[in-house]
């Protein structure tokens, strides 16, 4: 249950505390009041999208906080829990953001999470009604979605779309299998000719960057020889050469060696590079050896260069490229030979899955039926409740040619309004008026078997009037013996049937417009009855009105002062706690 909605800096509320309590509340006041901005604050607590447009002129954030009591519903504690977040006290509370800027942020208990997070808790704890909801009843797929819901077939059509999706990936193998059969046997000359082209070359992965270093190191052998003489030359010269000189050298520290024997810390560092001059000259005289001038062999490097430029060209970029070429061809060139019996097992799973489909389905199917033939009852039952003596309501099971991922069917939802006349889709004969009744008549049913705790209406009173607005008042309240219900609205019949009346008023106390809401104790009632039922709150005639309408709604206890209260005890009410 939602116990108190807290709004600050949004819109034209500067700080709003809104208490609700058990059973029927109700919200009026004047239009522009701020009603509506309240509904929206709501929406944004749900996960609705924010803008900076929201935020109060002047301020730099705006936010809505929403405190749920969850004592008496401990499996909605059980869903929080499984999303890990923490529930002491029984008490939830939803928190969102909205800056300046346009940036939102939203918090469950103090914990941080996204909206879309934020919106699936709050499903779980509200359900908003508002005009666009009723005219979602117009479309299949919120009509296939309400009979599933009374049908308790969420289970079955959640098994129904997945045997669908697993026959359409089945499906899609074989196509795609059967495609890339013929396109490998219309290739298969071509693959052929890659394969064996590719096979011949016998090519090893790196192979071009070996053949580039021996032609380097051929082509060059001369001068390779060359320079490798005339350095050994610099380290080997009896007169001048660096390992000659090194050998004197070395007898000279020696014989510092005799006169000073702490220097012989110096013969290791000395050894060391005398070995590895030596070290070098053996590997660079190797080397030279190593250098032939080979024609023949140069001219295999080239060649076989040459054979790997033509297929880096048809193939590549990179020998790599040209082996994985290869083996595609290979590949495809294989499917040809194991494609039927691939496809063969790919239609074994596809009679397989379509058997499962068929079945999900039909299980589905007898759901829908059963609960459409009950659904049908069960509206035209409340219909006359709700001001339309004379409606009837079917629930329209329309058998599709192949089995979707919905089902096998399409479900429509049509109606007649008067005695004689033809049932035609809801679509087509409900005003705005007649298709909010019918969205109330669904509601009050499925409450019987929704968990959501609060269901809040926003002009559920549209195109109505009269006696037709105490009965859906009378409505209200019905689901409000199971249901916290918070209702918005124009109508003096709905909000004299309410347990809990609250008023939104509109004023600029320090220059800047801002909106506040009072609870209204009995009395305080009696004057915005008599100013919604279109007349003078304090004149006789409006105020009797008023005590007659709550009397006849059993919300209040109704006695003869009231009809001769003044005017200023009239509009006393009692404030909540600043929020």
């Amino acid at each position: 249950m939602l116990t108190e909605l807290r709004i600050k800096n949004f819109a034209i509320i500067e700080s709003l505390t809104l208490p609700l309590g058990p059973g029927f509340n109700v919200l009026t006041g004047e239009t522009g009041a701020g009603k509506s901005i309240i509904v929206g604050a709501l929406g944004l607590l749900l996960g609705e999208r924010g803008a900076a447009d929201v935020v109060r002129t002047g301020t730099d954030r705006a936010t809505v906080e929403g405190v749920f009591d969850t004592s008496a519903r401990p499996e909605l504690r059980a869903v929080l829990d499984e999303r890990g977040i923490d529930v002491d006290d029984a008490l939830v509370v939803l928190r969102r953001e909205v800056s300046a800027s346009g940036r939102t942020r939203a918090w469950i208990n103090g914990t941080t999470v996204t909206a879309t997070g934020l919106a699936q808790v709050g499903r779980v704890l509200i359900d908003l009604h508002g005009q666009h909801e009723a005219q979602s009843l117009l479309d299949a797929e919120s009509q296939r979605g309400v009979l599933d819901a009374f049908a308790s077939a969420k289970d079955e059509a959640g098994a129904v779309h997945a045997s669908y999706d697993r026959l359409t990936a089945i499906k899609r193998e074989i196509v795609d299998l059967a495609n890339r059969r013929a396109e490998a046997e219309r290739r298969a000359d071509y693959l052929t000719h890659v394969a064996r082209e590719i096979g011949d070359a016998k090519l090893t992965d790196g192979e071009e960057v070996k053949l580039e270093e021996e032609a380097r190191r051929l082509e060059n052998a001369s001068e390779i020889r060359e320079s490798a003489a005339a350095f050994l030359t610099i380290l080997e010269d009896e007169e001048a050469g660096v390992l000659p000189r090194l050998s004197q050298a070395a007898r000279a520290l020696q014989q510092l060696q005799r006169f000073d024997p702490t220097l012989a810390r110096l013969q290791d560092s000395f050894d060391g590079g005398f070995y590895s001059f030596e070290s070098l000259a053996r590997e660079l005289t190797d080397y030279s050896a190593s250098v032939d001038l080979d024609p023949a062999r140069l001219e295999k490097v080239r060649a076989r260069r040459d054979l790997l430029y033509r297929l880096t060209k048809k193939y590549g970029p990179t020998v790599a490229d040209v082996m994985e070429a290869g083996r595609t061809a290979k590949r495809e060139l294989e499917l040809l030979d194991t494609a039927g019996l691939d496809l063969r097992s790919l239609q074994t799973r596809e009679a397989e899955a379509t058997a499962e489909l068929r079945a999900a389905a039909e299980k589905l199917s007898a759901k829908r039926h059963d609960a459409a033939q009950t659904l049908s009852r069960a509206v035209d039952e409340i219909l006359p409740e709700l001001g339309m003596a004379d409606g009837r309501f079917v629930v329209e099971l329309k058998r599709l040619e192949q089995i979707g991922p919905r089902g096998a069917e399409d479900v429509e939802f049509r109606i007649t309004l008067n005695v004689g006349h033809d049932m035609r889709a809801l679509a087509r004969v409900a005003s705005g008026g007649e298709l909010s009744r019918v969205m109330l008549a669904l509601k009050t049913i499925l409450a019987r078997l929704d968990h959501v705790p609060t269901l809040i209406f926003d002009e559920v009173d549209a195109g109505i009037g009269g006696k037709v607005g105490q009965q859906v008042g009378d409505m209200l309240r019905k689901v409000a013996a199971t249901h916290q219900v918070f209702a918005i609205t124009h109508l003096p019949q709905i909000a004299a049937r309410a347990h809990r009346h609250i008023l939104v008023t509109k004023g600029a106390p320090a220059g800047v417009t801002t909106a506040d809401v009072a609870i209204l104790a009995d009395a305080d009632r009696v004057p915005e009855i008599a100013r919604m039922l279109g007349g003078d709150p304090d004149s006789e005639t409006s105020r009797a009105h008023a005590v007659e309408l709550l009397s006849a709604a059993g919300s209040r206890s109704a006695s003869p002062a009231d009809r001769g209260r003044t005017s200023d005890d009239s509009r006393r009410r009692s404030q909540p706690r600043g929020g």
